[in-house]
C-alpha cells in the first residue's frame, strides 16, 4: 500500500473505522474514500456495486458492521445475521469484481467456541459450539472470513481477515441497551457519579447528547430517575448503587481501537494471504488474532472505571442475568512475531476515552 494509493474505509464513522482513518492520515495517506450511510447503503447490492464501479478503490478496510453487546446480540438476532452478511457479501464480492488489490476484513473474537482452550489460537475456529447469545453475529463473521478465504483460493485475490479482541475507544457506542460491556459500564458509572453529586443538570447534558429511550436534555427529574432506575442506577438509603449483569467473574481482554487500527494498517502494508503457512491439501483458518494477550476480570474492570470516573457508590451484581463466556483471551503470538505490539495500557486507554466522553 503506497502513500498515494486509493483507499476505501467501509464504516469510517464507527469506532474502528474512524480509528483506521486517523491512523492512515497520521501516516500521510491522503487518498481516502469514505461514504456516509445517507450516501451509500452497503446492505443494498445495487448501490454498493455502483460505488465500486465508479470509485475503483485499490485497498479496502471492511470495518462496517452492525455491532452490540450481549443484550443487543440476543435481542436482534435476525438483524445481526442478515445485515452483517449482506454488508460483507456486497463489499467482498465487488472488491473482487472491480479489481481491489487488497482487502482487510474485520471480524470478532466471538467467532470462537464458547469453551475454547485459552488463550484462543486461530485454529480453534469451528471446533465446538458458539456462545448462544451472540451466535448469529458470530456466524456472520465466520461467513465473512470464509468468504475472503474462498475468494483467495478460487480467484487469487489478496483478502486478509483479522479477529480483534474486545475493543473500546473514541466514537464508541454508549447506548445503554445495545453497547458493549466497557462503554456501558463507563456511562453507567458516569451517570451514577452525577446522581451521587446531585448534579441533575450534568445528567441532562449527557441525555441531550445521547438520548436514552427517547428522553433528552429537557427530561424532568422524575423522567430522568425512571430511566436511570430502568438501567440499574438507583438511590437506596442515601447511597447510589449500580446494578450490573452477571457475577463479575468473567474475564475479558480489551484493546483500544487506535491500537487495533494500527495493527490493521500494519498488516495491510506488511502481510498478504500468500504469507499464511497451511497444509497444501486444506487451506483454512487464514485469519489473524489482534489483542494484548492479557485479560482482566470484569469486576476488576469496574474498579478501574470507578476510580477514573470518581463514582463512590456500590456495585450490585445481578446474578440472574447471563455472564456470557467465562473467559475469552486471544493467542496473539502470530502478530507479535511479525513485530506488532499494542502501545496503550488499559488504564491509560480508559482515561483517554473518559476525557473524550465528558467533552
Amino acid at each position: 500500500m503506497e502513500i498515494n494509493s486509493k483507499i476505501y474505509i467501509a464504516g469510517h464513522t464507527g469506532m474502528v473505522g474512524s480509528a483506521i482513518k486517523r491512523n492512515l492520515e497520521t501516516k500521510g495517506y491522503h487518498n481516502i474514500i469514505t461514504c456516509d450511510l445517507n450516501e451509500l447503503n452497503l446492505i443494498n447490492q445495487q448501490e454498493t456495486e455502483i460505488f465500486f464501479q465508479k470509485e475503483k478503490p485499490e485497498y479496502v478496510f471492511l470495518a462496517a458492521a452492525k455491532v452490540g453487546g450481549i443484550v443487543a446480540n440476543n435481542t436482534y438476532r435476525a438483524q445481526f445475521i442478515y445485515e452483517n452478511i449482506q454488508i460483507q457479501n456486497n463489499i467482498i464480492h465487488f472488491s473482487y469484481k472491480y479489481g481491489v488489490k487488497k482487502l482487510l476484513f474485520l471480524g470478532s473474537s466471538c467467532i470462537y467456541p464458547k469453551n475454547a482452550q485459552q488463550p484462543i489460537n486461530e485454529d480453534a475456529l469451528l471446533t465446538a459450539e458458539l456462545e448462544y447469545t451472540n451466535e448469529p453475529y458470530a456466524i456472520a463473521k465466520i461467513a465473512g472470513l470464509k468468504m475472503c478465504e474462498s475468494y483467495n483460493i478460487q480467484y487469487g485475490t489478496n483478502f486478509i481477515s483479522v479477529m480483534p479482541t474486545n475493543l473500546y475507544g473514541l466514537n464508541d457506542n454508549y447506548n445503554l441497551e445495545t453497547s458493549h460491556v466497557l462503554p456501558a459500564i463507563l456511562r453507567k458509572l458516569h451517570l451514577a457519579k452525577c446522581l451521587e453529586a446531585k448534579n441533575i443538570n450534568e445528567i441532562r447534558k449527557d441525555f441531550a447528547k445521547r438520548p436514552v429511550d427517547g428522553f433528552g436534555g429537557t427530561a424532568s427529574e422524575e423522567e430522568i430517575m425512571s430511566v436511570l432506575n430502568k438501567y440499574g442506577i438507583e438511590k437506596q438509603n442515601d447511597k447510589i448503587i449500580v446494578k450490573l449483569f452477571g457475577t463479575g467473574k468473567p474475564r475479558r481482554e480489551f484493546l483500544v481501537a487506535d491500537d487495533a487500527a494500527d495493527a490493521c494498517v500494519f498488516l495491510m502494508k506488511n502481510f498478504n494471504f500468500s504469507d499464511f503457512v497451511y497444509n497444501k491439501n486444506e487451506i483454512r483458518n487464514c485469519h489473524l488474532n489482534i489483542g494484548t494477550g492479557f485479560d482482566i476480570e470484569i469486576a476488576e474492570l469496574v474498579e478501574i472505571i470507578k476510580q477514573i470516573t470518581g463514582f463512590q457508590g456500590n456495585i450490585f451484581w445481578d446474578k440472574t442475568k447471563p455472564d456470557g463466556t467465562m473467559k475469552k483471551q486471544l493467542d496473539v503470538s502470530k502478530i507479535k512475531k511479525m513485530g506488532w505490539l499494542p502501545k496503550m495500557s488499559l488504564t491509560q486507554g480508559i482515561e483517554n476515552v473518559y476525557v473524550n466522553y465528558c467533552e
